[in-house]
């Protein structure tokens, strides 16, 4: 058998597709050129006038300034528009974003005062975002990209889901998702995490482009190399489908006349550093320093003038080189592909900022500039004008608007454009899971209990097909093995083995349709299916939606910036942090045990975050969540710890469920006592609480009423928006917040007890009468019994007893001495 993994992972430092291979440009090259150069001027206008009327406002150029030519062939002749489940996906480069608003401009979907007020949102309504955010922006950018290495792994489980969704016959596969990635961008360890993935389930629907400028924010990505080659190794040896644009067009009669090798020669042995400095050289230098090192070279060259020299562009200028590659990406089967162009940053900024190290800070143009800049792309602005960086839009009955329309019109409509329409889910009423609201008392961990109500929903007639698990190779740990024989895993090629546990009633089933995402260990990746499920309405036009459970505090300490790109993007769905707690989850110590997630959760401001300790206040929280995101058409994300702990799990109480929703309620009230006290408690240390009552009642004649904190984040943002609106409106009845309505008059201490840090509770204090006195879990967590960590930590019955007697005791009876 003969390998097909070929014996060197790099090819020569040429184009991949010769001069003269190139199929015949469909378009009208001199339009699209003076489109181009329209483009590129309000961008830099919008850029430059930002921060003339607002120093230091910020925004960029030479991002765009290199890609432009990218994106204005692709714009021009391969991203689909249309809505839902038809356009493309596109993840642009986030500081690529004046240029995609400039197109947008000249298309006639911003006006001046939109561009005018770029990176001004506060005060102004129509102001543009500064990258793109769909939270901010939502009828615009389909996807946040500029945290760098976000966008790349996301475009790869992007198009993963595609595929998932075809198989299951919830939508077409028939979109293409598109990456625009910087080469510096590349360094981050997300960029490369999916490449394997990609291949392995041959996504021939994706195709990343890498704009190769050679440099970072700060110098050259790889001076002392060649970051292409660098890249044809890793995207090679990963699977992928490589293509390469180097050199331009120019660039061919001189390859084509190279009979001994001696351009080839000379093209591999200069490196990134010195092609770079050269791309901001005159065309003296470029025939010095490139071609002056030999005779040959320099005969080569003897035809050409200095400026036809200065004039040899890099490939990621030339719109017949880049619509080749694009055209041999998408005709590419069986394997994702990935185009390495090379560019100048900064291009057409010339001595301001054209292929140097600041070029990436460079906000500002003079006047000196702005007339050099307007000169290169022969834009109509008077040199009377040319202070004031005014945009430029050709007129409507113009040949390039007419040609602009016309191309987005045969592509299906215009992008970026974010599908606003919502799909109205069927979603069971609480009735139907009566089997977890009336637990019976039976013994059970919330864990497993929320595995009984996802299995429920899977089942379910009217949302289950939508339902899309989402698991990091823990699913055995949660008990969602249950599930595998019922609705198996999705694998692109089915399961072609015999697995070992197949005799087995919950063997490892993987089936082409199947509908749980197994993802392996990979949070991040996970993420990536999370987003991509709980956006598929704005995406596909179908609304699924996304379980994803993930182990503990591998959640949102370890890809929070993926979970904040969930809330950019208005994802729907359900986070799940399992086998939650810094002391319920007994013996894995200090890398492993969460007890700060919620405190996470609540700089989010999409999350929705719950700490049940009941599996009937699990089933509230979810149908309630399904109802506000999948009725109601919030889009918010619900975060809930689940707990592996089993106790027994009572009846729900008649008339709780608004406390739930809300964020507190009371489970148990004391009985008749001398002293009176309360303890709010959250997840499994509601039981601990349930054992200090009795023991205070016994032994102590005090009555203390156990209240169950699901929500600290919800009380805690309802005390704000009312305080906010009071102060808004100082002669109208002041607004109560909920946590007053049901502690502002209660008599004796208050205690909030939680598997948390003391943080989470205290959200609340300044609304708590007195001094709310909190046990939580501070410190790292560390190995051992629930019972030893919980009384090492101070949180359990003992130590609540110990602090209402304490607050007792006090001659003020709880309050601040």
């Amino acid at each position: 058998m003969h390998s097909s993994i070929p014996q060197s992972l790099n090819t020569p430092y040429l184009n991949s597709i010769a001069g003269g291979g190139e199929p015949d440009y469909p378009g009208d090259l001199d339009l699209e050129e003076r489109l181009e150069a329209t483009i590129r001027w309000n961008a830099v206008a919008m850029v430059v006038h930002a921060n003339h009327k607002h120093p230091g406002l910020g925004g960029h150029l030479s991002t765009y300034a290199s890609a432009a030519t990218l994106y204005e062939v692709g714009f021009n002749h391969f991203f689909r528009g249309g809505g839902a489940g038809e356009a493309d996906m596109v993840y642009f480069q986030g500081h690529a974003s004046p240029g995609v608003y400039a197109r947008a401009f000249v298309e006639g979907h911003f006006d001046e005062d939109q561009l005018k007020h770029f990176r001004r949102e506060s005060g102004e309504p129509d102001g543009l975002s500064s990258y793109p955010h769909p939270h901010l922006m939502p009828n615009f950018w389909q996807f946040p990209t500029v945290s760098m290495g976000l966008g790349p792994l996301l475009s790869v489980y992007q198009a993963r889901f595609s595929r998932y969704a075809a198989a299951r016959g919830l939508c077409e596969d028939g979109q293409r998702v598109w990456a625009f990635v910087g080469d510096g961008e590349m360094d981050e360890p997300e960029s490369t995490a999916g490449l394997a993935l990609a291949a392995r389930e041959k996504l021939d629907n994706l195709t990343w482009v890498v704009n190769c400028n050679l440099q970072r924010l700060d110098g050259p990505v790889r001076g002392n190399a060649k970051i292409i080659q660098e890249f044809e190794r890793i995207f090679t040896g990963a699977g992928w489908n490589v293509i390469k644009v180097i050199w331009g067009s120019g660039w061919d009669a001189l390859l084509e006349k190279d009979g001994e090798g001696v351009l080839r020669e000379r093209m591999e042995e200069m490196l990134d550093g010195d092609y770079q400095r050269l791309s901001a050289a005159s065309g003296a230098e470029v025939r010095r320093d490139f071609f002056g090192s030999n005779d040959k070279l320099k005969d080569l060259v003897a035809h050409l003038t200095d400026d036809e020299l200065a004039g040899l562009m890099r490939g990621g200028h030339d719109p017949r080189k880049i619509h080749a590659a694009y055209k041999a990406a998408t005709e590419h089967r069986g394997r994702p592909t990935v185009i390495l162009v090379k560019t100048v940053k900064g291009f057409g900024l010339g001595e301001s900022g054209e292929g140097l190290n600041i070029t990436h800070q460079q906000k500002k143009l003079d006047e000196k500039g702005l007339r050099e800049f307007r000169d290169r792309f022969d834009i109509p602005v008077g040199d009377d004008a040319i202070a004031e960086t005014p945009f430029y839009r050709p007129p409507e009955e113009s040949d390039e608007l007419q040609y602009l329309h016309q191309r987005r019109k045969a592509l299906g409509g215009y992008l970026p454009r974010r599908s606003s329409k919502s799909e109205t889910l069927d979603i069971p009423k609480l009735g139907a899971f009566s089997k977890i609201t009336q637990g019976g008392d039976k013994e059970a961990s919330s864990t497993m209990a929320f595995v009984r109500l996802l299995e429920m929903l899977m089942s379910d007639e009217g949302i289950g097909e939508r339902i899309v698990p989402i698991i990091p190779d823990e699913a055995r740990t949660f008990g969602v093995d249950a599930l595998f024989r019922k609705f198996s895993i999705y694998a692109a090629d089915g399961q072609q083995y015999e697995p070992v546990d197949k005799d087995q009633l919950l063997y490892y089933r993987e089936e082409e349709d199947g509908q749980i995402l197994e993802e392996g260990i990979t949070e991040a990746g996970a993420m990536g299916s999370f987003i991509a499920a709980g956006t598929a309405e704005s995406t596909r036009g179908v609304a699924t939606v996304p379980f994803y459970m993930f182990y503990s505090m591998f959640g949102f300490q370890r890809v929070g910036d993926f979970i904040w790109a969930a809330g950019d993007s208005l994802t729907k769905g359900f986070l799940l942090g399992c086998t939650a707690g810094r002391t319920t989850l007994n013996g894995e110590g200090l890398q492993h045990q969460d007890g700060h997630s919620h405190l996470l959760a609540g700089a989010y401001p999409s999350i929705v975050a719950y700490d049940p300790a009941f599996a009937y206040e699990v089933a509230v929280i979810v149908q309630h969540g399904l109802e506000r995101m999948y009725r109601w058409d919030e889009p918010v994300m619900h975060y809930l710890t689940l707990y592996n702990e089993s106790y027994p799990m009572p009846d729900m109480p008649a008339g709780c469920s608004e406390g739930i929703i809300r964020g507190l309620y009371c489970f148990r009230s004391g009985p008749e006592a001398k002293s009176k006290a309360h303890v709010l408690a959250s997840g499994p240390l509601v039981m601990e609480a349930l054992k200090a009552q009795e023991v205070l009642a016994q032994e102590h004649d005090v009555s203390l009423d156990v209240w169950s904190a699901t929500s600290y984040k919800c009380l805690r943002e309802d005390a704000l928006e009312k305080e906010a609106w009071n102060r808004k409106h100082p002669d109208e009845n002041p607004k109560v917040p909920h946590v007053v309505e049901l502690l502002g008059d209660v008599q004796g201490p208050v205690i909030a007890v939680s598997d948390q840090v003391s943080l989470v509770p205290a959200q609340i204090e300044a609304w708590v009468p007195g001094r709310l006195r909190v046990l939580g879990t501070d410190g790292y967590g560390r190995s051992d019994t629930r019972e030893n960590l919980r009384r090492f930590f101070g949180i359990d019955a003992d130590s609540i007893v110990s602090a209402v007697r304490h607050q007792l005791d006090k001659p003020d009876k709880g309050e601040s001495s």
